[in-house]
């Protein structure tokens, strides 16, 4: 089976169409955002460092995620495939996965960049009515994407895997493209 990383703005689509596909397919979705907010409720020490990143809308910062995604990725469920959805933000966690990735001996088959206009990125988010989706933080966060998260589309270019998909559609049919990425 297939692993694949999911990269796009906040709001695009990634952790709905992983959670789908992953359940097709039935592989892991590993999502970064999801163990943070885990981390975050049960106040491990690794949640208390990260809760005050995500109130401003920041990224948390690299080490930390790490940590969580070299645990994951080394359990049994993901030694067929994976959806990592979160992860990685930047180029140098891109590096890192890279590394880790060797090291585990596995590989990314596919990198699939979620498209989708900020003015439909903030409708969604601030229909989702979390604590943390305000307004002020959203454009905040897409902020930090475009300058942080952004840079990887080129990275993954120039290593031939990454697949655009135009986010900005029902979710049926970015389900049938996304399937037709893995097919």
């Amino acid at each position: 089976m297939a692993r694949l990383i999911f990269v796009g703005p906040p709001g695009a689509g990634k952790g709905t169409q992983s959670k789908f596909l992953a359940d097709a397919h039935q592989i892991p979705h590993i999502s970064t955002g999801d163990i943070l907010r885990e981390s975050v409720a049960a106040k491990t020490s690794l949640g208390v460092q990260a809760q005050g990143y995500m109130d401003r809308g920041e990224l948390v910062p690299d080490q930390l995620v790490i940590d969580l995604i070299r645990e994951r990725l080394s359990k049994p469920d993901a030694q067929s495939g994976w959806i990592l959805d979160g992860f990685p933000r930047n180029v140098a966690q891109a590096e890192f996965l890279d590394a880790l990735l060797s090291e585990l001996h596995q590989g990314c088959d596919r990198v699939v960049n979620f498209d989708v206009p900020d003015p439909v990125l903030l409708v969604r988010l601030l229909s989702r009515g979390r604590k943390d989706d305000n307004e002020e933080t959203i454009r905040r966060r897409l902020e930090v994407y475009r300058e942080q998260t952004a840079p990887l589309i080129s990275y993954y270019e120039s290593q031939q895997k990454l697949v655009t998909v135009n986010g900005d559609q029902s979710m049926d049919e970015v389900a049938a493209a996304l399937n037709q990425v893995v097919a």
